[in-house]
Formats: structure tokens, sequence, C-alpha cells
């Protein structure tokens, strides 16, 4: 049997406050005085100089304040690398992005079409990067996407929404700060939050299962249990372990993968441009026949935290829009593999997807 090698972050800090050290994390890595760092840093913390005081801009170094209304799209992606292209002298020292989930897979994107010929979209899928990506860190503000520690770069492309999985896409440094995620509002720490709980039940239910992956998710799991359903922790405690259930959670999709929900919260995002955290809950919410204890479970959080789920998404779309996130869906393989088997075909066919789609 071949086993994958799969790379991982390098370097990572730990602790409250953490952030203050970036300046001198980033020192060493400068390539010169033409050689600027860019941060991609989301547009939220614009006038926000809590944030942005910390950061030492020297030579040609520039803050990119980007958009994240919407998902990151591979047309994203190319307009940044062309704005650094055309305003630089000299290849970046590296990539800083500081933000939630989105805004850490652009700037993960936007390393590596640095170093590759071609568009944002010719990289979407497994391992079709050639060259590696420059330098590049990631801070998250928000907790639970896993974004700060995996493979991929998920990307909305003009004919499917998918990641850039490859070994040059993890970061070289990730900085996790929990007082960056203060202020957050409680319906984006939900559904960001979920995406972690949801990423561990589908890898921890998963065909492709195994000690690794169930180590990491059953750490997260436990902690989202902890954080989501028990009054016991301040709201320091609760950042600090969220932080760590969204560094385990994505661990545990490392040598494993997501399944049903996420394959399906693809085709919304894609369709509809509905966000990725609240997609997956929407989503989970009628998946019992697949996932019943983890649904279960994600009902009580629901309730406890008084979350009231969009309806009816999916009640105005004519067939040519639901086939267009079928096909979406469908295109995820791996997922489907994981959550089904390698007979999962047999199973999952169009109607199926289409009226579960018609629930939501």
């Amino acid at each position: 049997m071949n086993y994958k090698n799969f790379p991982m972050v390098s370097k990572v800090i730990f602790g409250r406050g953490s952030f203050n050290q970036v300046n001198d994390v980033l020192a060493p890595k400068r390539l010169g005085i033409h050689s600027p760092f860019i941060f991609l840093i989301d547009d939220v913390f614009k006038g926000n100089s809590w944030l942005t005081s910390r950061i030492s801009l020297a030579y040609d170094d520039r803050i990119i304040f980007v958009s994240t209304k919407e998902e990151p799209k591979t047309a994203q992606v190319d307009d940044l690398v062309e704005d650094i292209i055309l305003k630089g002298k000299e290849r970046p020292s590296g990539i800083i992005g500081i933000g939630g989930g989105s805004i850490l897979d652009l700037t993960k994107a936007v390393s590596i079409m640095l170093t590759n010929d071609g568009l944002a979209e010719d990289y979407q899928g497994w391992d079709l990067v050639k060259n590696p990506a420059i330098y590049h860190v990631g801070v998250p503000t928000l907790s639970g996407t896993g974004a700060e520690v995996s493979r991929t770069a998920v990307l909305t492309g003009p004919e499917k929404k998918l990641g850039i999985n490859s070994d040059f896409t993890p970061f070289d440094q990730v900085i996790l700060d929990s007082k960056l995620t203060r202020g957050v509002s409680k319906e984006q720490w939900f559904y960001t939050g979920m995406d972690c709980y949801i990423h561990c039940v589908e890898s921890l239910t998963g065909t492709y299962l195994n000690a690794f992956s169930q180590s990491y998710g059953n750490m997260a799991l436990e902690l989202c249990k902890e954080i989501f359903l028990d009054d016991k922790l301040s709201e320091e405690e609760a950042q600090e372990k969220l932080m760590m259930a969204s560094w385990h959670g994505g661990m545990s999709i490392v040598y494993s993968q997501v399944g049903v929900a996420h394959a399906l919260s693809y085709g919304l995002s894609y369709l509809l441009g509905t966000k990725h955290g609240i997609g997956n809950c929407i989503v989970f919410n009628h998946l019992e026949e697949f996932y019943p204890e983890g649904v279960k479970i994600f009902k009580e959080m629901l309730a406890k935290h008084h979350i009231s789920l969009p309806q009816g998404v999916c009640a105005h779309l004519s067939d040519s829009e639901f086939d267009i996130m079928i096909d979406v869906a469908l295109g995820l393989e791996p997922l489907w593999e994981n959550a089904i088997g390698i007979d999962w075909k047999k199973t999952i066919t169009r109607e199926k997807l289409k009226s579960l789609y018609q629930r939501m």
C-alpha cells in the first residue's frame, strides 16, 4: 500500500496576545527592501487600529483589505495576484492572511498563484500545483473552518466550487491568538463553530477513518460539545478551546475527508452564494439519515443558542438550477466515497440529491 506523505504547518504560535509577535516572526523572512510583505485582511477590520497598529509596515509592504461578503472566487485570486505583481518591483517576501476561512483560503491560493502560471481555476482539484508557493502566514480571526491547518484553498470557479488541494497549500506559519476572535457576532460564532463540529462528525463516521483522523476528530468533537452545550466556560476559555477545536478538526480530515453535508453545501454555495458555515448548517439539519446522532446533538445546540436557520432556500428553484447544484455536489467524489463507500453511486442518485435539496 502507498501511504500519502501529507505536509503540515511547520510553525505555529498559540496564546492570547501572540499576534503582537507578528513583526518578529516576519523579519527574518524578508528577502529584500523591494520584496514586500502583503497583508490580506478582512475588511471588517478596516479602521480597526487595535489590530492594524500591531503591524509594522516597512519599505514596500502593503495592507490590502478584502471583502468577504461573498465566498472566495478564483477570479478574486487572479485579481489579487495581478494587483500584487503590477504594483511590486520584486516578488513578495510573503503573504499574510488575517481573517476567517475565506481570507485564509484566498491567502493560500494567492501564494500559490504567484509562483504558478495560468489562472486559479486551472488548479482546482487534487495535486495539480507544480511549484512551491511563496512564504505564507495564516492568522485566523474566526474559529471553526480549519482553514489554518488544511491543505486546501476552497474557491468558487466559473464551473465548480472546489479547493486547490496540494502539498504546497498549507501555511508555513500560523499564529493562533484567541483575542482576535472577540467581537464576533453570535450567529457567526455559531455557524463557523458548527463547520468544525460537522467536519468531525463526517470524519469520524466516514469509511476513510483511521487512528490518525480519529484521535484528532474525537478531541475536536469533545471540545465542540463542551463549548456549545455546557455553561461552565468563561468567554476567554471558550474562545481558546474553539480555536483548538478548529485546529484539531482541520487535522482530523488531513488523513480522511468530509462528507455529505460539505458536498451538498458546496452546491448551495456555488448556485446561491450561501456562505460556507451557514450552508453546512442548513444542509446538516436535514441529514438524520446519514448522521443520526450528529444531527440530534446539532439540533440541541441550535435550540440552546436560539439559532433560527433560514428555511425554504431552495423553494423557488427551477429544475435546471437544481441540476447545477447536483452537478457540483456529485463532482466531489472523494467526499461521497468517504461518507457512503466505494459503491456510493448506487444510492446517491440525482433524484436522491434533488429530494434532499428540496427539503432545504
